[in-house]
This record gives structure tokens, sequence and C-alpha cells, in this order.
């Protein structure tokens, strides 16, 4: 039956796809990319000849429509992304609410993202927390950072490593030197490596040593408003005995 397949692919390390997103990318009548050389690259390494199509955040208003006609003509698509599971900080969103509001079916395929093992590996709480992907560049940086300095559950944020002593700087100023943070890059790759502490010692760190590769940066919540939390908690439970 024809449907739009959302497929994870690796991070970084290419053994890390599933046999079932292996599997999907071989039945699709075509694949949409992120960028096509990229999954090229993949699609070459997994021994599979597919029909590729660009589909990007300069191009997916303009494409989603006409996928979502195909779809409905009788074809099967799957869409990747350059790396991770599709519209997680990639393109992606749009296509697939357009596809839901013509009524196409869509499935996602369970895979990599890098969010999760960057916070399972820091060491805070897991049970909940706060993705904020990719920070505004400029306008409206400082003002979410400013809303989220007395959020009590663990904060995830993707950064370039152009931008990350920029990044961690600011984290220094709005959230303050001693909480905590582990900031992890190339993960899955050959040189992952993850490091931890304060936000004062990762940012010396990162000043001493050039930033390299992909990174994820998990921040510890604010432990002021993790105990208020906590305090109301108690107090409702009090209040129902």
């Amino acid at each position: 039956m024809s449907k739009l397949y959302i497929v994870p692919t690796p991070i970084g390390n290419l053994d890390d796809i599933t046999l079932r997103a292996i599997n999907t990318l071989k039945e699709a009548d075509y694949i949409l990319a992120e960028d096509t050389r990229t999954t090229s690259f993949l699609l070459k390494h997994l021994g599979i000849e597919k029909k590729l199509y660009s589909h990007h955040k300069f191009n997916e208003h303009a494409t989603s429509l006409s996928v979502a006609e195909a779809i409905g003509e009788g074809r099967t698509v799957a869409l990747v992304s350059d790396a991770g599971t599709p519209g997680i900080s990639d393109p992606g969103f749009l296509l697939v609410r357009t596809c839901v509001e013509a009524g196409i079916e869509v499935e996602t395929l369970p895979g990599a993202t890098a969010l999760i093992p960057a916070l399972v590996q820091s060491g805070f709480p897991c049970d909940r927390f706060c993705f904020e992907g990719f920070l505004p560049q400029k306008k409206g940086r400082t003002k979410r950072l400013q809303e989220l300095a007395n959020e009590s559950r663990s904060i995830i944020f993707y950064e370039s490593p152009y931008r990350v002593v920029k990044c961690l700087e600011q984290f220094a100023e709005i959230f303050g030197e001693e909480r905590k943070i582990s900031v992890s890059r190339e993960l899955t790759k050959k040189f992952e490596q993850t490091v931890r502490g304060t936000i004062a010692e990762v940012l010396a760190h990162f000043r001493e040593h050039e930033p390299k590769g992909e990174f994820v940066i998990v921040v510890a919540g604010c432990p002021k408003a993790e105990t208020k939390q906590k305090q109301n908690r108690y107090r409702r439970d009090d209040a129902e005995e």
C-alpha cells in the first residue's frame, strides 16, 4: 500500500541502521534525501540502487504537495535526512503534515537520533527532559535561554563546532557557571567524546581544545526549580491524604 515512510539513518557509524530501514529503502519507489550525495554514499554501502530526489529546507515548501500527490497516486516514498530521524532538527515536518492533512498514511521507523545517547550518558535525569535542538543564531537567542534558566528538566541542545564556545559563554552568563553540563561530540564515530563538569569547567576545556565535529549539549535542570517542584508535589500529596 502506498505511504510515506520516515526512515532514520545512522548519525555516524553506518552499522547502526536497522534491517527494517534497509528493507524499506529497498522496497520504496524512490527516496527523498536531504543531500543526495550523502544518501548516495549510504546506499552504495548498503548495496541499494534507488532513484533519489532532493528534499531539504530550501525546497520542502515547494515539493511537499507534489510528493503527497505522488503517494496518493500509488507511489511508496521513503524520506531520509543526512543523519538521524527526519523531522528532528532536519526537514520532514512539512511533508508529514501535508500527507496527514491529505489522508495519506505515514509510518515512522524507529532508529538513530543523537539526542537520546547524549542524554543517557550525561548522567542527568532521563525520565523527563526538554529538547531545544538548535537555538536561534541571533534574534531571540538570549530571550529563549532566559526562559529556560529555571527549567527543572534536563535540557538538550544541538550546536555546530563553530559556535560551541560562544554558546557555553552564554550558558555561563544565563544559567550560571556552576550549573552541571555534559557535552558530547562525534557520537558513534571513531573520535566520540563526552566532556562533563560545570559550565565553567567545560568552557575552559573547549577554549583550550578546538571544538570539532557535531555537538550535543545537555544542561542539568535548575536545582532550585526541581526542589520547588518536589515541595509542591509533596504538598499536593499531603492534601490528598
